[in-house]
């Protein structure tokens, strides 16, 4: 594949995101997009240049030129939205949470593995350079042996009950929105999901979870630390604390640009890996790399672990009493 051709899958704030991220890598070419709206379309072409304004998902899904498809739409319309454009043949990058609730998530990896076709959640902050490099000093066993974990992701938005983040029907609040970021955190650097785990949320008055904190406890006594939240103002910074040294992940640490190690008795040492562009361009590379590969699941974010993710979430769920009306 000299360039591979990709669509986009509704117009919202995250699929200019993505386009943008499109825009630095020679080898992709942003062919097409699809809305529920002929006029949403040809507005988001008109912006990036994209030739093929689809008025609907499913001619997106049967367009012929199209290799790649960014799922871009809101939380309950992952599992849908991806299965459509799988069983048209079309690789599939489905934006984070992968699915609501496990049991769709299981059926959307059945359908991408049943039908050979490649499937990742975009957790676009696993490609990031400095995360990649996090990794390969975790590798190396520099910190040590990592004992715990610490990540929060939590915002402020404002008082919108019928909005994304607030909305029930949405599947709104804080951990599918942003938890997810923290979860996949803790399992990148503990290689799955924990054993146990507790937790406390607040539900607020439009029924989803505006605040919570976790603690996940691994083999060995190894913890993971995590808050989120749509309702309350945080600093958006993680931590691995190793038995030798600690890394701080750069705040926003879901869109990092560096990293600091330090230890008790040694100076700082400052990591600096700034973005091409916005950060969305490496999860498309890595997606491009995999489909030049032949390959329908990524090594980096694997559907399993996506999949255990998302029981996690359930989990928490069930803890808290939090179920979504289409569940």
């Amino acid at each position: 594949m000299d360039k591979i051709r990709w669509g986009i899958l509704a117009t919202g704030r995250i699929a200019h995101k993505f386009a943008r991220g499109l825009s630095c890598l020679d080898d992709a070419e942003l062919i097409a997009v699809g809305s529920r709206r002929q006029e949403k379309a040809d507005a988001f072409a008109e912006e990036w240049d994209i030739p093929h304004r689809h008025a609907s998902y499913e001619a997106l899904a049967a367009d012929p030129d199209v290799d790649a498809v960014y799922v871009a739409t809101p939380h309950p319309f992952h599992k849908d939205n991806s299965m459509l454009c799988l069983e048209a043949g079309k690789a599939v990058l489905c934006e984070k949470p992968l699915t609501v609730n496990a049991r769709q998530a299981e059926e959307v990896i059945a359908c991408a593995r049943g039908s050979g076709v490649f499937l990742m959640e975009a957790m676009w902050t696993r490609f990031l350079p400095a995360i990649v490099r996090l990794r390969e000093l975790l590798a190396e066993g520099a910190l040590g042996e990592v004992r715990m974990v610490k990540a929060d992701f939590c915002f402020r938005t404002g008082w919108d009950p019928k909005g994304r983040l607030l909305n029930p029907d949405l599947a709104g609040g804080g951990l599918l929105d942003v938890g997810v970021y923290t979860l996949a955190f803790a399992s990148m650097v503990f290689g799955g999901p924990p054993p146990e785990m507790t937790s406390m949320a607040h539900v607020g008055e439009t029924g989803v979870d505006e605040q919570a904190a976790m603690i996940l406890r691994y083999e060995g006594g190894r913890l993971g630390v995590l808050t989120c939240g749509v309702r309350t103002a945080m600093p958006h910074v993680a931590y691995v604390f190793g038995t030798e040294k600690w890394a701080r992940v750069h705040a926003p640490f879901w869109k990092t640009q560096g990293l600091t190690i330090g230890s008790a008795d040694a100076e700082e040492e400052v990591i600096q890996l700034p973005h091409r562009e916005n950060g969305y361009e490496y999860e498309a590379e890595h997606v491009m790399q995999c489909l030049r590969g032949g390959r329908t699941e990524s090594d980096v974010m694997p559907l399993d672990e996506s999949l255990a993710i998302v029981r996690t979430m359930d989990a928490l769920r069930a803890e808290w009493g939090l179920r979504y009306p289409m569940e």
